[in-house]
């Protein structure tokens, strides 16, 4: 390893030092970054905040979805009183009736956790009062999580909800096949079945046995964007299949789990582990164009040619999970849905863009998805989740 260059004070101290938050954030900093950090600071001067501000983030980030907080951690570890003053507000435990501030951005509950490391609140004692109120606020806090969108958690916080979504179950009305079976008071008479009993009774019908079509479970395949615009929530929703994949009252059939962004990946056998944190980093290994950009036309084209044959038999049920902002032309993304909706018996969108009030089609992908889907629903918190599965308890018509 080469020397660093001299740098006046404790500088390059503080710069290890504000690496370390980033890390403890979530953005990945190597060794080699934070070298050529110092050795760009020292070339460039420490003149202007704003100049060192842009020479870090030039040396320590190389995604874009983490600006947002690389923003955040700068503001608070280089000492800004106006963001310092908004995070001890938001941090506070008191509730303040008598103003409301501003919404807090995606980034800054993780930077405040990552330069804080206050102990967790010990419990009360186990007293009959405090017993009650100690359950009130663990009501609150379950309701403000579940409205809580997904990118305004904490790390503890989507820890949280990672295990609450595991829990969740998507229920869905059986599928009448074909095939018959022994039924009570079914539709059709079973001309057989009461000549067999007959014949251990001497002849004697004393009743006569029915039959009606056999009901089996539908099989669900998700296909999930993990483009950089779905890191998170994409996250959210892997937990959330691989929960659906492991239900032991599960009413779904075989459950087949696809990621995409710049190509299609084939993730079921990852998620068929048991525990979920090595499914997740087996899933995550196998698709290599995570937080890339998004080409969801030429992903469906190819799930269409090669696996649509294989997963869409016998009304299978498509669970599309993408924001829909399509890099390349609409029209070739309309012709594969258009495909696919004709392969399959029902197309459910869930699209975290539904969380705006506001939001209207305007992109050309949304607009090229949204007439080939079944049903649309937002997909940003564990309210909206919840939502959805009472939606699937009643067919929706065609």
């Amino acid at each position: 390893m080469t020397a660093l260059p001299e740098t006046p004070g404790r500088l390059p101290d503080n710069i290890v030092h504000f690496t370390r938050a980033l890390r403890k954030a979530g953005v990945k900093v190597g060794t080699n970054q934070v070298e050529d950090a110092v050795r760009a600071v020292a070339v460039a001067g420490f003149t202007e905040k704003r100049d060192f501000y842009h020479t870090l983030r030039a040396c320590l980030i190389t995604r874009a979805e983490h600006l947002d907080l690389y923003d955040q951690v700068f503001a608070m570890f280089w000492r800004d009183p106006e963001f310092l003053e908004n995070m001890i507000h938001m941090l506070s435990p008191a509730i303040r009736k008598d103003e409301e501030r501003a919404k807090p951005r995606s980034a800054e509950r993780r930077a405040a956790e990552a330069l804080t490391d206050a102990p967790e609140p010990k419990r009360q004692p186990e007293e009959r009062e405090e017993l009650q109120i100690e359950a009130s606020l663990s009501w609150s806090a379950s309701e403000r999580l579940r409205a809580m969108d997904f990118e305004q958690m904490s790390l503890a916080e989507t820890r949280e909800a990672e295990a609450a979504i595991r829990r969740l179950r998507l229920p869905v009305p059986p599928l009448k096949t074909r095939r018959l079976a022994p039924m009570a008071h079914g539709p059709r008479p079973d001309l057989r079945a009461t000549l067999r009993r007959s014949m251990r009774r001497g002849g004697e019908i004393d009743r006569l046995m029915r039959r009606g079509p056999r009901e089996r479970p539908p099989a669900l395949v998700a296909l999930c964007d993990i483009s950089g615009s779905m890191a998170v929530y994409s996250r959210i929703m892997m937990h959330f299949l691989h929960g659906l994949m492991h239900a032991p009252e599960g009413n779904w059939g075989p459950v087949h789990a696809f990621t995409f962004g710049t190509r299609l990946t084939n993730v079921t056998r990852a998620l068929d582990r048991r525990d979920p944190d090595a499914a997740l980093a087996r899933a995550g290994a196998e698709a290599q164009d995570w937080q890339g950009g998004t080409r969801i036309g030429a992903a469906l084209h190819r799930f269409n040619r090669d696996w649509s044959r294989r997963v869409l038999g016998q009304g299978a049920v498509v669970l599309l999970i993408t924001d829909g902002l399509e890099r390349e032309e609409p029209e070739g993304l309309a012709a594969e849905a258009e495909r696919l909706r004709k392969s399959c018996r029902r197309i459910i969108w869930l699209n975290p863009l539904l969380r705006f009030d506001g939001f209207e089609p305007k992109a050309g992908g949304i607009r090229a998805l949204l007439p080939q889907v079944d049903s649309f629903h937002a997909c940003h918190n564990l309210d909206s989740l919840a939502q959805l599965a009472e939606a699937l308890r009643r067919p929706v018509p065609r």
